[in-house]
Parts: C-alpha cells; sequence; structure tokens
C-alpha cells in the first residue's frame, strides 16, 4: 500500500513529463522489467519501448497507442484517463508539428534546386507540345495535306453508328463466410447467437481467426477493441466494427448485417463529399 503512495505521488509530482517517461520510471519504481510488463499485459515488447521513448510514429496507428498506454498505465497502476489525455495531447502535438513544416520551394535553397534531369524532362514535354499544337493546326486548315484514310469514310460510318452492347458488370457477391482475424494480441472476444448461447470466447493472439458457424441464428459480438479485429466477408474486406476505443455488445455480425454497414458508410462517405463540394 505504501508502495502504491509513493508510486501515486511520484507521477503527480511530476505530470509535465512525457507519458512514456512517466510510465517508464513508474515501471523503475515498481521494479518491473520491461520483458514482464510485455508478458503480462500481452503488448509485443517492441510498442513498450516505443511508447516509454514518446514514439508514437512508430506504432501501427493512434489507436494502437491509445490502447497499449491505456494497458499499460492499468497494470502500473496509474491514473488510466490522465494518461490516455496526455497521449492524446501529445499526438496532437506530433500532428501540428508535422503539418507545420514548410513544403513550398524557397529560392536559395540548394536541396530545392529542381535537378538537371527534370529540367532536361520539362524541355522534351514543351517540344512534344508545340509538335502535336502543329500538327492540330496542319490537319485544321489544310485537311488534305494529310495522308490517305485506310478505311472507306462511309464504311467507317457505318461502323461507328452501330451501338455497342453494354458489357454488364459482374456482381459483387452478397453473401459467404465470415471471418474475424486479430490483429492485436490479447483481444478479447466472445460470439453468441440470439439466445444468448456461446459460440467462441477467447482471449484472441495476434493473427488468430474465427468464422462464423452458417447455421448460427443471429450471431451478435461483444468485445472491447473492435479496431483489433479484421473483418471479411466471402473474402472481400468490410469496414472494422468501430476505429473508437470503446466497447461494442450485441452487435449483429451475418454476411448482411456487415454488408449493409458497408454500404451505409460508403452512402455517408458519399453524402460528406458531395456536400464539401456544394
Amino acid at each position: 500500500m505504501e508502495e502504491q503512495e509513493d508510486v501515486t505521488a511520484h507521477s503527480a509530482a511530476a505530470p509535465s513529463k512525457p507519458v512514456g517517461e512517466r510510465l517508464r520510471e513508474t515501471r523503475q519504481v515498481k521494479g518491473l522489467e520491461i520483458d514482464q510488463v510485455a508478458a503480462e499485459t500481452r503488448i509485443p515488447l517492441r510498442h513498450l519501448e516505443s511508447i516509454e521513448a514518446g514514439d508514437f510514429a512508430a506504432l501501427p496507428s493512434r489507436t494502437y497507442a491509445i490502447g497499449f498506454t491505456r494497458t499499460y498505465a492499468r497494470l502500473l497502476g496509474l491514473d488510466e484517463k490522465e494518461a490516455l489525455d496526455q497521449v492524446r495531447a501529445e499526438l496532437a502535438e506530433g500532428t501540428a508539428n508535422a503539418e507545420d513544416k514548410p513544403t513550398k520551394f524557397e529560392a536559395g535553397d540548394p536541396e530545392r534546386v529542381p535537378g538537371r534531369g527534370l529540367a532536361w524532362f520539362a524541355a522534351l514535354a514543351a517540344v512534344l507540345l508545340l509538335g502535336g499544337i502543329y500538327a492540330f493546326y496542319s490537319s485544321y486548315f489544310a485537311p488534305g495535306l494529310g495522308p490517305a484514310p485506310l478505311q472507306d469514310p462511309s464504311e467507317q460510318m457505318a461502323s461507328t453508328a452501330e451501338p455497342r452492347q453494354p458489357v454488364a458488370a459482374k456482381p459483387e457477391p452478397a453473401s459467404g463466410p465470415v471471418v474475424f482475424t486479430s490483429e492485436m494480441d490479447g483481444t478479447w472476444v466472445k460470439f453468441y447467437d440470439a439466445s444468448g448461447e456461446r459460440l467462441y470466447e477467447a482471449q484472441m493472439a495476434e493473427g488468430d481467426s474465427f468464422t462464423i458457424p452458417e447455421d448460427a441464428e443471429g450471431p451478435q459480438v461483444w468485445t472491447g477493441r473492435p479496431y483489433a479485429l479484421a473483418i471479411t466477408v466471402g473474402g472481400r474486406t468490410v469496414p472494422k466494427l468501430s476505429e473508437e476505443d470503446t466497447v461494442v455488445k450485441d452487435v449483429p455480425v451475418t454476411a448482411e448485417a456487415l454488408l449493409a454497414r458497408e454500404n451505409g458508410s460508403e452512402a455517408e462517405q458519399a453524402s460528406a463529399n458531395s456536400q464539401s463540394a456544394t
């Protein structure tokens, strides 16, 4: 109890330190090796090292950075909300710094001066453009000077007048086996049918997968890491249940329901694009 109070006081005394440094110092105060943390949290060692170093760009995505930091802070007994707020702030600060970098050409900067190859390419493009303009005006103002057509103009008009039959697009599969694959270690998930009977429940490791039984009635899912589950329907990738660090429960996972979610996402994206264009 005294050790936990000392750790809490230590972390509260230095709130301005980066979250990764706070996690590392708290781990050392508790006498834990980083290998032990990796074994208990099921977080890969390289990701823990990146978090402690504050190198969130080395993680697969923002979602991984938030989820791993939350699990790490929980193991050490730190305030999860405070750690999440701090890591989100550091992620936002890193994004702002990346956007502040100048991208325009600055005179006098030898690293930004166009190379000789680019100059030759521009010259060649200019020559080709002038040649195309000359050929166009020559054929427009003196059409009789060009070579004779290889096909009788009447036959050519007849062939172009024939309507072309549109090629029917191959319909995409509307159903198929539904497969969930974990992209992270330690992903807890539970699948069950409409009556509540359990179909599958496990702490999935990275690469583990589960196929929804075809005879299952109203299959549903419950998990705290929807962003860590990749989904395919008939071999076709569909959007994840959520990209946020949240708990989803009683979500239908039939092929029809997942494809309907995908169609809804596409419709929302099309509506957003039309509004932004307006």
